[in-house]
């Protein structure tokens, strides 16, 4: 055929040769991630054929063809000719095109994914101090502008806090995966420069094996997960990467500090990550999480924890034999062992003492081991907290160091201590989530039981369950395990209030037994713009001023990027996010408060998304002070923190950016473009949200949309615990969740919630130079511009035309393509570029290459679509309801994998 699979082999030698364009868009694609590509499309390819012959190959290959052919000059006669093509699969035809595209896309993914670690360390990422956006470069151009002690105290108080959400963004079952993992090891692998021919055909036909199981495998789940499924897949990502990634990001950072002492001295560099986690707590929304599924959502955490200090513990006492003669034991060394032989007893003391004979170190590691172990089975060994495994671990790293072998106190030591301290016996911190309204209805249900007129309700019996669990997860795990409660829709002090008296009435007055911490949350337009004077009236609370006084001052305040979004538009909602922020600084400043802003971000851009460090740089002035924490959620998780390499320097981005937002150049920077841009943002904000209101506030849009996309659809993937609806049916936009509204709308290839109502804004300001000089000067406006640029690359006016004529409503659909063509046209202007991304060559090429084949799954899901919105004939539908569901929920996986965004 001249070609392999979705054309992996020289474009050229295709029969129906690509443009000139696509030729040199691959061509300028990396020759190593070119050559992966290759080789896994080859081997799908083969996989394929063996499975459906050469006809269900040649049916894949005759549609990519042809969605090539229409990126070209072919244009619109070719797409209507690849429309034909997937119009005349059979239906079960139809489902195995949509799964190969669909594993054409996963293993594209790894590839570019694998080819980003080799980039990074062939740029020598993790070098000390020698890559840009490193936390060694960040603390040497701080200290330039601050005394290096100061740079250093700021260092010592940073705080990175991602936490983990379980928002149904994930579209991958876990089998795939884990299928995707384990070929992208063996893609790694392939680049060892000591692999044979004999060695490399083995990796090959490994290779071959698991692209089979891949394509065997169902992409789609058969049942809901339930909240416990979400918190064990949240913690594989624990167990494969961060537990082991973090000491080497604290290692790294040890090393450029103390350069040529590093191993012999001190180590300088604080652990400054802390995990929090809403999955098994977020009950907004979710009647799945119970207060008995956040017990057990703690419980596997810990156990989870606690296998991984058992591993390291083992290992060290493998490791460590250093002979009493060669490095002597301390005193305080053998009190801890005259302690441990007594717990342990004689027998297991005796037994140790055999295998560890004149190896003081050894001994107390088996016992330190045997004691974990305990704490994880409740034995009678257990450590009371992670403070007193802590001072056990210190006591040995004491007796290294009086012993002159600061190398072993200072090496695979060092690292379970950073550990430790890092992860507690809780892992990552439980944060419950729940609707005020919940809260005041549960508390006038309370005072109509007491009065006697009706009994409690389930409901509100099971919100008072809450506070008892965390009461005793407090007890068993410390404070840290479960005390943070997230208010959702804050609207009023009385909002906070409500949460102190609800834990009156559930555990009453523990005093300092029951640490409690309600924060708010301010979601919508309005509910920013009133932040202030509802945190004036919290802080007069006595709960809160008590939680102040207890903490040093510290009060945290949580900001929703998605319902504020979906209210008012994206580019009004950045502006207020941007203004809440800089006045609740200014505010936390005025109150001697130590102010930690947390940032509700999803994946896509529609919901606060993008790259997290140039965020943090665009941030207002004090509203970072050296703290950053954000929700990771669904897919993000994966992206950033499934590979080692990646999330090593993901953290360190985030770090790095956290520690320079307070340098002074960085806020007066941001501080005198947003004066100096006041007016122009004042335009934008206006322009904006006029023309986004005059799109969803028009009569019957809410129906429209659930038309012309696959927004009803989406809720019956089963990709996550929680409902994606507020209620039955979406008879407004208020009924919808904000991940459903996203997630359907890259669907579509619209990404409206990336981009809508920009154009309008920026043509409201007219002033070309102006926006230019901004672009320049603002990071604010620079970030959102370029997000918007990537958010425009992923829509496509032709199928998004397509998509929306499911409806009938012509002035809804024509609104949205004319303001998607001026968004473009003014993005291009403001940027001083002639296409999307043409200052991201690689990126670009990378997603003008991928468009072709994410239309052929489009054509494919807008088939099913139409056929579910035809109405009925005189012998029922053309095509079955059943199966063309399934259609549907297979390039909606397809597409999402394709796009790599959902919501």
């Amino acid at each position: 055929m001249g070609t392999t699979l979705l054309g992996m082999t020289d474009p050229r030698a295709a029969a129906s040769a690509p443009p000139v364009t696509r030729v040199e868009a691959s061509d300028e694609m990396p020759g190593p991630l070119r050559a992966d590509v290759r080789l896994l499309g080859e081997l799908l390819g083969q996989v394929l054929q063996e499975y459906g012959g050469p006809e269900l190959l040649g049916d894949v290959e005759r549609l990519r063809a042809v969605t090539i052919h229409a990126h070209g000059d072919a244009g619109e006669s070719a797409l209507e000719h690849a429309e034909e093509i997937v119009a005349g699969f059979a239906p079960t035809r139809a489902e195995e095109v949509a799964r190969a595209f669909t594993c054409y896309f996963h293993l594209v993914n790894l590839a570019e994914e694998y080819h980003r670690v080799r980039a990074l360390r062939s740029r020598g990422w993790g070098e000390t101090g020698k890559t840009e956006e490193s936390l060694p470069s960040a603390l040497r151009a701080l200290a330039a502008e601050v005394v290096e002690d100061e740079a250093a105290r700021r260092l010592s108080e940073i705080e990175f806090r991602p936490v983990l959400t379980a928002h149904p963004t994930e579209a991958r079952r876990r089998a795939v995966a884990s299928a995707i993992r384990r070929i992208s090891l063996l893609l790694a692998e392939r680049d060892d420069v000591r692999l044979g021919e004999a060695a490399l055909a083995a990796n090959k036909r490994q290779l071959l094996a698991e692209i089979d199981g891949l394509w065997r495998t169902a992409q789609l789940r058969t049942d809901k997960p339930s909240p416990l499924d979400e918190v064990r897949t949240a913690l594989g990502i624990f167990d494969e990467t961060l537990f082991d990634v973090l000491p080497r990001v604290y290692r790294r950072l040890d090393d450029w500090l103390l350069g040529d002492s590093a191993g012999i001295a001190k180590p300088q560099a604080p652990p400054f990550v802390r995990m929090g986690s809403w999955i098994g707590a977020d009950r907004d929304g979710n009647p799945f999480v119970t207060a008995e599924v956040t017990r057990a959502a703690a419980e596997i955490a810990s156990v989870h924890v606690l296998i991984g200090y058992e591993k390291v513990a083992a290992r060290l006492a493998r490791t460590m034999t250093q002979d009493d003669a060669l490095t002597p034991a301390s005193a305080e060394l053998e009190e801890l062992w005259a302690k441990h032989a007594a717990m342990l007893g004689s027998a297991r003391a005796d037994h140790i003492m055999v295998r560890s004979h004149r190896e003081s170190y050894r001994r107390s590691l088996f016992a330190i081991e045997a004691r974990v172990i305990d704490t994880r089975l409740g034995g009678p060994l257990a450590y009371a907290g992670p403070d007193e495994l802590l001072a056990e671990l210190e006591v040995l790293q004491r007796a290294f160091l009086a012993a002159g072998a600061p190398r072993a106190a200072y090496s695979d030591l060092q690292h379970l201590i950073w550990q430790v301290q890092t992860f507690g016996f809780h892992l990552a911190e439980l944060e419950v989530r729940q609707h005020s309204q919940v809260h005041a209805e549960t508390l006038a249900a309370i005072e109509a039981a007491r009065g006697g007129s009706e009994r409690l309700d389930d409901r509100s019996t099971e919100v008072l369950e809450v506070f008892r669990v965390m009461a005793e997860l407090q007890e068993r795990f410390g404070s840290d395990v479960c005390r943070r409660y997230i208010v959702s829709f804050t609207t009023a002090a009385s909002d906070i209030a409500a949460v102190y008296a609800l834990a009156r009435h559930a555990v009453g007055d523990r005093g300092d037994s029951f640490e409690l911490d309600a924060i708010p949350l301010f979601e919508t337009f309005a509910d920013l713009n009133a932040s202030v004077d509802v945190l004036e009236g919290m802080i007069e609370l006595p709960e809160v001023q008590d939680r102040l006084a207890r903490t040093g001052r510290r009060l945290e305040v949580m900001l929703g990027y998605s319902d504020s979004s979906k209210d008012v538009g994206p580019v009004s909602a950045i502006l207020a996010l941007y203004d809440a922020q800089r006045r609740i600084a200014e505010w936390a400043q005025r109150h001697d408060l130590r102010l930690t802003l947390f940032h509700g971000r999803g994946g896509a851009l529609g919901r606060g998304g993008g790259p997290a460090n140039r965020a943090v740089l665009a941030q207002p002035p004090g509203s970072v002070d050296g703290r950053f924490k954000l929700t990771e959620q669904g897919e993000v998780i994966f992206a950033r923190y499934g590979n080692p390499d990646i999330a090593a320097r993901h953290i360190e981005q985030v770090a790095a950016a956290t520690l320079l937002a307070s340098a002074p150049s960085t806020e007066a920077r941001t501080s005198g473009a947003a004066l100096r841009y006041a007016d122009l943002a004042a335009v934008l904000d206006e322009a904006s949200r006029a023309r986004y209101h005059s799109l969803v506030k028009s009569e019957g849009f809410a129906q429209w949309f659930a038309q012309v996309t696959p927004q009803e659809e989406i809720g019956l993937l089963a990709i996550g615990s929680r409902p994606a609806r507020r209620g039955l049916s979406v008879s407004s936009l208020e009924d919808l969740r904000a991940i459903p509204w996203v997630f359907a709308w890259t669907q579509a290839r619209v990404n409206l919630t990336g981009w809508f109502g920009l154009g309008t804004a920026l043509a409201a300001v007219g002033d070309v130079e102006r926006l230019r000089a901004a672009y320049q000067d603002w990071p604010l406006f620079a970030t959102m511009i370029d997000n918007v640029e990537m958010s425009l690359s992923k829509t496509d006016p032709r199928m998004a035309s397509r998509y929306l004529a499911l409806g009938d409503r012509d002035d809804l659909a024509g609104l949205i393509l004319d303001e998607m063509n001026l968004t473009t046209q003014w993005v291009l202007s403001v940027t001083g570029q002639e296409r999307l991304l043409a200052g991201r060559r690689v990126l670009g090429r990378a997603v003008q290459l991928r468009n072709p084949y994410i239309d052929a799954l489009s054509l494919i899901q807008l088939r099913a679509l139409r056929g579910l919105r035809a109405k009925p004939g005189p012998n029922g539908r053309v095509e079955d309801a059943v199966e063309l569901h399934r259609l549907l929920l297979l390039s909606v996986n397809g597409l999402a994998a394709g796009l790599q965004n959902t919501g």
